[in-house]
C-alpha cells in the first residue's frame, strides 16, 4: 500500500523526525485556511499523487508557462494562483505514463533554506535479507540515473535485525553524506527514528529525496515516500485509513477484495492462471508471440468456483480486452472447478471475446468434458504454446 508524502510526513513526524511545517490541501476551500497556517513568505505547492517524477510533470490541461507538480510561490497570492492551476487537473510524469492521474490532493509546505541536497532509503536488500540503508551525496536527482553513471556515489549499509541501528551504522551514514556539526548531531539521532518506524509499520520502502542540510546546518526531511508490505497490513488496521482508492486501479481494488493476485497491465489478452511463475511465463510467451497481455492475475493453488467467477467479471471489466488466455495447471487447484468457474462467469457477464483454455493436471479430464459439454464458443489448447498462438491469432482476425 503506497501512501501520500503528508501522511508520509505525518508518520514521520510524529515519531520525532525534522519535518517542514505543512498542511493537506484536500478541497479548494482549504486553501486560505492553510495559506494562513504558514508563516511565508515562501510556499511550496505539491501535487500529491502515487507517482515519482512529480516536480518535471506537465499538466495535460494547462500551457506550457505553466507546468510543474512541485511549484515555489513567493506570496499567498502567487500560492493561491498555483493551488487553483494544479487542482483537479492531470499531472502526467515519467511513472504515471501518458494517461496521467487527476490531482485531487495538495500539499502546501514553509518554504526551506537549503544547502545540499542529499538521498537516503530504506528497503529490503534481497541479496543479504538484510533491511538496508541506500544513501548517496547525489540528492534531488533520480537514484537510476545516479546508479548508471556514479555507481561510486551509492553506498549501503544492512543492518543486523538484532542489534538494530546502531550508533556505528550511523556513524557510517553520517560519513557516507559527509556530515559534521549539528547536521551529524542530527543524523545520529535521525537515523535510528527512520529504521524504528520502517520495522515497526512493516514498510517496504520508505524514500526520502531529498534530505536536505538547511543553511543553519540542521538536517531535515523534505520529501517522503512510504509504501507498506500488503503481506502484513493485518498487522496495522490504523494504517487502513491512510490508503486512497482514487489512486488505485478499480479492478485492482476489486481483486483485492476477491484475494486474487491482480495487477492491470496496458495489453489486449487478459490471462487467468494459477500461481505466479506460471502467470509470468503466460505474459511471456504472450509477448513472444507479438501481443501484450492486459493483466496479471493469479487464482492461487486453492481458488474456489466464486473466486474464478469474480477473477473472470475482473478481466471482461477491461475495455482493452480483446481475447482472454485461461491457462491452468492444476496441481492443488482442480481443473473442473476452475471449468465451473469459468463457465458460471461468462453465463453472468457474457462472452463477447474469443476464449482460448488450457487445462492440464487435477481432474483435467472432467474439466475438459465441462468445457465441451456446454454450448461456449471456447478454443481448446493443448499445451502453453499451442493456446498462446491461438489467442494471438484469435484476437487479430
Amino acid at each position: 500500500m503506497n501512501i501520500h508524502e503528508y501522511q508520509a510526513k505525518a508518520l514521520l513526524k510524529e515519531a520525532g523526525a525534522s519535518v517542514s511545517k505543512g498542511v493537506p490541501i484536500l478541497s479548494l476551500d482549504d486553501m486560505e485556511d492553510a495559506i494562513s497556517a504558514l508563516p511565508g513568505p515562501v510556499y511550496v505547492v505539491k501535487s500529491q499523487i502515487h507517482a515519482g517524477g512529480r516536480g518535471k510533470g506537465k499538466f495535460k490541461e494547462l500551457p506550457d508557462d505553466a507546468q510543474g507538480g512541485v511549484r515555489l510561490a513567493f506570496s499567498p497570492d502567487e500560492a493561491r494562483s498555483h493551488i487553483r492551476e494544479m487542482f483537479g487537473n492531470t499531472l502526467v510524469t515519467k511513472q504515471t505514463g501518458d494517461e496521467g492521474k487527476q490531482v485531487n490532493r495538495l500539499y502546501l509546505e514553509d518554504g526551506a533554506d537549503i544547502d545540499r541536497e542529499l538521498y537516503l532509503s530504506i528497503l529490503v536488500n534481497r541479496d543479504t535479507s538484510l533491511v538496508s540503508f541506500v544513501a548517496s551525496t547525489e540528492g534531488g536527482m533520480d537514484i537510476e540515473a545516479v546508479a548508471e553513471h556514479s555507481p561510486d556515489k551509492i553506498h549501503t549499509v544492512g543492518i543486523d535485525p538484532f542489534a538494530g541501528c546502531t550508533s556505528n551504522d550511523c556513524e557510517k551514514l553520517c560519513d557516507v553524506f559527509e556530515l559534521s556539526g549539528a547536521a551529524r548531531g542530527d543524523g545520529m539521532n535521525l537515523f535510528p527514528i527512520l529504521y524504528n518506524t520502517f520495522v515497526s509499520t512493516d514498510m517496504s520502502l520508505l524514500e526520502i529525496n531529498p534530505l536536505v542540510i538547511l543553511g543553519d546546518g540542521h538536517l531535515r526531511v523534505l520529501d517522503a515516500k512510504v509504501s507498506f508490505d500488503g503481506n502484513a497490513e493485518f498487522r496495522h488496521p490504523e494504517l487502513a485509513k491512510l490508503r486512497d482508492l482514487s489512486e488505485e486501479d478499480e479492478k485492482e481494488i476489486e481483486a483485492s477484495k476477491h484475494d486474487l493476485a491482480y495487477v492491470a497491465l496496458d495489453g489486449s489478452i487478459g490471462c487467468m492462471v494459477n500461481g505466479a511463475g506460471l502467470a509470468m511465463a503466460t505474459m511471456d510467451i504472450i509477448k513472444l508471440y507479438g501481443e501484450e497481455p492486459a493483466n496479471f492475475l493469479d487464482v492461487g493453488g486453492g481458488a474456489t468456483a466464486e473466486k474464478v467467477t469474480a477473477a473472470f467479471k475482473i478481466i471482461t471489466a477491461d475495455p482493452q480486452v480483446k481475447g482472454i488466455l485461461v491457462n491452468i495447471f492444476g496441481g492443488i487447484m482442480r481443473c473442473d472447478v476452475i471449468a465451473e468457474g469459468v463457465l458460471t462467469a461468462v453465463q453472468e457477464v457474457g462472452l463477447k471475446v474469443p476464449l482460448v483454455v488450457r487445462l492440464e493436471g487435477t481432474k483435467v479430464a472432467e474439466g475438459k468434458a465441462i468445457i465441451d459439454g456446454s454450448d461456449l464458443d471456447v478454443i481448446a489448447a493443448d499445451d502453453l504454446d499451442d493456446a498462446a498462438q491461438k489467442i494471438v491469432k484469435a484476437v487479430r482476425e
